[in-house]
């Protein structure tokens, strides 16, 4: 991030004028975020200032890459296609490791997806999920604008139907309903948009045959359904939450939402979450141990109850602006993305780690580089 910074301010103080820059409002709400970050500062305790410190450089990505895709020129067709299939090498090289490492040890892995655990990753596997179905999304982009020809375009398909099929086996819940939101979205696209009844129906099939084929193929993909449908059947019992996942969030979404009513306008400060919901957690389900207390896995949640309702609007206008100023303009990659990280957002805290903010922010500037005017016009689309 700092390298593309450094670049950005190089590009800007070489040759500013020879390219005019994006309107600063594209970028700057999203700055506007990490200010937000730093006023909770405002209410956070002595205990935990050193927390709200940590805070303050883990977002840090809210300042620097807003700032420095900002200042860069605007990158050249072939650079954007070239990035976004460095990435779908990247994920098809780390999920065939993860394959690897699964085939070695596959009655031990098969048996922690009965327990609430998956197969090891690298990055963590729910952001692991995501990076997959975003590669997924970008691959096949590709494909239909024609960026990708020939042999090179055939290899991009078995790679695309390994990460798919991979995808499946990994299982993990969140990359899977991504996957089969941007599925539907295509669907609807082809239908309503495009009038493409065939393509559709192919479409179609592929996302009723998927599920059935992993079922049957893949152990993961089975012990992950079956852990589910126990983990659903347990949120009725408090005790569950000391040992299922799934319950665990349902109750740090009650606890969150009583923090909420009390602190309902400016929330608690983000250094003073934890401590806000363990009060919570001890007066109103004593029957969950500290150790099961979390945070809410769910990012409108979080920043509610961090910044409260004055907050959360704020940070609502501020990451959606970006993708709402553009329209109309033609942009499936930054939709595809908002859409994996909405999604994301309803079950997990994502912008409160560094890989899960990095993710994020990153792959949304890189789909807003698409849509800059070119400095000398592109032959193939801008990957946007």
């Amino acid at each position: 991030m700092v390298g593309i910074l450094v670049t950005g301010l190089l590009s800007y103080f070489l040759h500013k004028h020879k390219y005019a820059r994006v309107r600063s409002t594209v970028y700057g709400s999203f700055v506007a975020i990490y200010f937000l970050n730093l006023s909770s500062g405002l209410l956070t305790s002595d205990a935990n200032w050193n927390e709200f410190e940590r805070d303050v450089v883990l977002q840090l990505p809210f300042l620097i890459l807003p700032l420095a895709f900002w200042l860069l020129p605007p990158l050249p067709a072939v650079y954007l296609r070239n990035i976004w299939l460095t990435l779908i090498g990247a994920a098809a090289i780390a999920a065939l490791l993860s394959a690897v490492n699964y085939a070695l040890h596959f009655e031990q892995i098969n048996e922690l997806y009965l327990h609430s655990k998956v197969m090891p990753t690298e990055p963590d596997h729910i952001r692991f999920s995501l990076i997959i179905t975003l590669a997924i999304a970008a691959g096949i982009l590709l494909i239909v604008q024609k960026n990708v020809v020939g042999r090179m375009q055939s290899l991009l398909v078995l790679v695309l139907i390994v990460l798919a099929l991979y995808l499946h086996m990994l299982a993990v819940r969140s990359g899977l309903m991504a996957f089969y939101s941007l599925g539907v979205l295509g669907f609807l696209w082809l239908v309503l948009r495009k009038r493409n009844y065939y393509q559709a129906v192919q479409l179609a099939l592929c996302l009723l045959l998927l599920p059935l084929v992993s079922y049957v193929c893949f152990p993961t993909f089975r012990n992950k359904s079956v852990n589910t449908q126990e983990d659903v059947g347990q949120v009725e019992h408090t005790t569950s939450a000391n040992s299922y996942s799934l319950v665990g969030r349902v109750y740090s979404y009650k606890v969150a939402l009583k923090v909420i009513r009390e602190n309902f306008w400016f929330g608690v400060g983000k250094a003073d979450i934890e401590e806000e919901m363990a009060v919570h957690y001890r007066k109103d389900f004593p029957l969950i141990q500290p150790e099961s207390y979390i945070q809410p896995h769910n990012q409108y949640l979080y920043s509610t109850v961090a910044f409260g309702v004055v907050g959360l609007l704020i940070f609502v206008v501020a990451f959606y602006y970006p993708g709402l100023c553009i329209w109309p303009q033609y942009a499936p990659l930054l939709f595809a993305q908002y859409t994996i990280i909405t999604l994301s957002f309803l079950v997990e805290y994502t912008l409160e780690t560094q890989i899960g903010l990095a993710f994020a922010l990153f792959f949304l500037m890189l789909a807003l580089e698409g849509n800059k005017a070119p400095l000398l016009p592109d032959t193939e689309w801008r990957p946007a």
